[in-house]
């Protein structure tokens, strides 16, 4: 189970950002050339992953493209024939990405392990969600609820299921809003929904936005990220160079504030 733990998200971040850069250098060696490297990331390693990309950039004068969505936006991507340099996708899809020729094998890294969370609007009162049968009360008695669609997301796929395994999948459909792309507890911060669902990255970074807290236990999905090397990558020796400094033990504290739990 993922703990929750305060922090200063800001000074915190700041801090670890800052040790990553001396190491970049260490992995880059002297650059002949800048190189230009396309991620494509699920969106919970958001946060974390575009403060490291900000200075990597800095340290070695490389440019990081990064486009953030839903993995099974990537994944359909990939099937389509999109060829990224390098990828941050679930665990539970690499053996597929391999399988396809999307990767290059035994070039995976674990990043991080997050769960999914509920979140309220800032100042509203906090629903007890600490039992599954608590959850299910307090998700009836909501007047709306969001999460993302669970033909493109994680988060969207898992929750579904807990609704179904709660026996209350009709009822929550007509007050439902599905999400799309990017952080979809965002109609919750602005007030415009009640509760939304979501990998808690996904949670922490909105204004606005209040935690709850992570589902009970017995309903929760630990979801382990990982970072591979793209198999048709353009600069293979400078996208293992970005994965390498993505994985330095600083980059992992970066993760680690920003909502991640050591993978």
């Amino acid at each position: 189970m993922v703990t929750i733990r305060p922090y200063d998200a800001a000074r915190s971040t700041k801090c670890l950002v800052g040790l990553c850069l001396g190491l970049c250098a260490m992995f880059m060696g002297p650059a002949a050339h800048a190189a230009e490297i396309l991620v494509w990331s699920a969106g919970a390693a958001q946060t974390p992953l575009t403060l490291l990309i900000k200075d990597y950039q800095k340290s070695t004068g490389d440019l990081v493209k990064v486009e953030f969505a839903p993995v099974g936006v990537l994944m359909k991507r990939l099937t389509e024939g999109g060829q990224p340099d390098v990828l941050v996708l679930t665990q539970d899809v690499l053996a597929t990405v391999a399988g396809n020729g999307w990767s290059v094998a035994h070039t995976d890294s674990p990043l991080g392990r997050v769960g999914v969370g509920i979140a309220i609007q800032e100042g509203a009162p906090l629903p007890d969600i600490s039992t599954p049968e608590a959850l299910r009360q307090t998700l009836l008695k909501a007047k709306s609820i969001t999460y993302m669609d669970p033909n493109k997301g994680t988060s969207g796929k898992h929750f579904a299921a807990v609704l179904e395994r709660l026996g209350i999948a009709e009822e929550m459909k007509a007050k439902t809003t599905l999400g799309d792309v990017g952080f979809v507890v965002e109609p919750v911060a602005r007030g415009e929904l009640e509760l939304g669902i979501q990998q808690i990255t996904e949670i922490l970074p909105v204004k606005g936005a209040k935690l709850v807290g992570p589902l009970p236990e017995a309903l929760q999905k630990i979801t382990t990220y990982c970072i591979v090397l793209g198999a048709k990558a353009r600069d293979a020796a400078s996208a293992r160079a970005f994965i390498a400094s993505v994985k330095s033990e600083p980059s992992q504290a970066v993760f680690i504030a920003n909502g991640f739990a050591a993978p």
